[in-house]
């Protein structure tokens, strides 16, 4: 659903006998929010009004929809009426909404309201059309979203967000793996010092000692 803004602005316009003289309008515009509205209004009106303007005022309008028909640009204002039966406890309740629509007259506005709203599937009514001041009504368009303002320098997108958040979890992950303690091998089965570890040389030494204290015993015997 749409939201109007009401902006009015003043400038000086020329007259038909060549004079400035100091006018109010007042335009319709498509905006998300006032920042916005403000934006795209002298965006819209700074190649059509020549010379300075200011804009004096922005309000929401209560406008819900317009209708435009291209062989007049004379808006009307319609106040539209129908009655809803309540979800809740289902008694009727009274909705008033507001639309514009050009026409050459009150009489065409009437008739072009309800050719627009042929579609409702509730039985309306048209208690009051009244010529609109409105100049001109700027509808959104996708176009329009470079007008949009950008954002705060100190925000990022929520994608950048999301991938700073992941950078600093593997960091942290890291230096968690980094910091633990790494498990001691149980070196106690298997090992040997290095003056334990018999040699070739060492067993043929034990083996030569072992021969001789044989040979001793065999001559102690003999001489017996």
């Amino acid at each position: 659903m749409r939201t109007w803004f009401l902006c009015k602005v003043k400038y000086a316009k020329e007259n038909e006998q060549g004079l400035l003289k100091n006018v109010s309008e007042q335009y319709l515009i498509d905006a998300v929010s006032f920042t916005e509205a403000e934006a795209r209004i002298y965006d819209m009106l700074g190649s059509v009004i020549r010379g300075d303007f200011q804009v004096t005022n922005i309000s929401k309008s209560n406008i819900v929809d317009v209708f435009f028909y291209d062989d007049i640009d004379v808006w009307h204002k319609c106040k539209i009426t129908y009655v809803v039966a309540d979800a809740d406890s289902g008694k009727e309740k009274k909705v008033t909404q507001y639309m514009l629509v050009t026409a050459h007259d009150v009489k065409e506005a009437y008739e072009r309201i309800h050719e627009s709203l042929s579609n409702m599937l509730v039985t309306f009514r048209v208690p009051d059309i009244n010529e609109s001041p409105i100049v001109e009504i700027f509808p959104y368009e996708s176009e329009d979203e470079e007008l949009l303002p950008p954002p705060p320098s100190h925000l990022k997108p929520v994608s950048e967000v999301k991938a700073d958040q992941a950078r600093r979890e593997e960091a942290r992950t890291a230096n968690v793996k980094q910091t633990e303690p790494e498990e001691e091998e149980d070196d106690s089965e298997g090992h040997y010092d290095k003056e334990e570890i018999p040699t070739n040389e060492s067993m043929e030494d034990d083996g030569e000692e072992a021969y001789a204290e044989e040979t001793g015993s065999e001559e102690e015997e003999e001489d017996i």
